[in-house]
């Protein structure tokens, strides 16, 4: 696996703290931490912080910046 790019996490505890280019983007407590840390060993990891912090594309941002509505934006 390609080693995640801008997302980095931390285990303090029982604590996961995610962070994106530096900077806090999500903290992991309790059930949530544990299962990432079970996911972070068989998934990408890049996919898994960008999905639990909720910084990923969905695919149609391109599209709505040429809608008419949104032109003058």
């Amino acid at each position: 696996m390609p080693p995640p790019h801008g997302f980095a996490y931390l285990v303090r505890g029982a604590e996961v703290i995610i962070t994106h280019h530096g900077r806090t983007a999500a903290t992991l407590r309790g059930p949530r931490a544990a299962a990432f840390l079970e996911d972070v060993e068989t998934e990408d990891p890049q996919q898994l912080m960008a999905r639990v912090t909720g910084a990923y594309r969905h695919g149609n941002e391109r599209l709505a910046r040429q809608h008419p509505r949104n032109r003058g934006r």
